[in-house]
C-alpha cells in the first residue's frame, strides 16, 4: 500500500462481479478505487480518467485476475499494488481493515480499539463508509457490536453477500482439510 496523491494520469475500466459492474480506477499503476454501481460516496464518473479499452491491459489485469479468483473462492488476501488517499486516520482504518482475517468480522468498537483509538467507534465507521477499494480492501468485514449488519457503502444485500460467500468458502476449504486428514 502506498500512500499519493492523483496528480498522475487516471484510467479505469468497468470489470463484470457477481456484485454487479465494478469500477476500477488507477493512478500511476496502482489502484486508487475499486467501486460498485450506486455505491454511496462514489465519486463522480469524470474523475476516473480515460476508459480503457482493454481489461487486461496493466493494472487492470491483475485487478481482473484477482478479483475472479477471489470470487471463485480461490483468493482469501489480495496482493496487488494500491495507493489509499484519504486523511492519516482513514488510512489507519483502511491499514487495519486489511488485517481482518477472510471469513471473519470484528465490530466498529474492535477496530477502534485496534488501531488504537477506543472512543473512536463512529470515527471508524465513517472511515469505514469512505473506503475507497471496496471488496479488496474488505470494510464488509466491519459489523455492529451485536454482529448485525450495519451500513455499507454498496448496500446491505451486498455486504450479506460477502459475508456469506467468505464463510462458505472458509467452511467448505476447513471441511475439505479435515477431510483429507481421514
Amino acid at each position: 500500500m502506498s500512500i499519493g496523491t492523483m496528480n498522475g494520469d487516471r484510467t479505469h475500466v468497468v470489470l463484470d462481479s457477481p456484485l454487479g459492474p465494478l469500477t476500477a480506477v488507477a493512478v500511476d499503476g496502482a489502484l486508487c478505487g475499486l467501486y460498485m454501481e450506486l455505491q454511496r460516496h462514489r465519486p463522480p464518473q469524470e474523475t476516473f480518467g480515460k476508459p480503457v479499452e482493454d481489461p487486461l491491459a496493466a493494472p487492470f489485469g491483475a485487478v481482473a485476475e484477482q478479483l475472479k479468483a477471489y470470487f471463485d473462492g480461490e483468493l482469501t488476501r489480495f496482493d496487488l499494488p494500491l495507493t489509499l488517499l484519504g486523511t492519516p486516520f482513514q488510512r489507519r482504518v483502511w491499514a487495519a481493515l486489511q488485517e481482518i482475517p477472510y471469513g471473519e468480522t470484528l465490530s466498529y468498537g474492535e477496530l477502534a480499539r485496534e488501531i488504537g483509538s477506543p472512543n473512536a467507534s463512529r470515527a471508524v465507521g465513517l472511515a469505514n463508509g469512505r473506503n475507497p477499494i471496496g471488496v479488496i480492501v474488505p470494510c464488509h468485514r466491519v459489523v455492529g457490536s451485536s454482529g448485525d449488519l450495519t451500513g455499507y457503502g454498496g448496500g446491505l444485500e451486498r455486504k450479506r453477500y460477502l459475508l456469506d460467500f467468505e464463510r462458505r468458502v472458509k467452511t467448505d476449504a476447513t471441511v475439505n482439510a479435515t477431510a483429507t486428514l481421514f
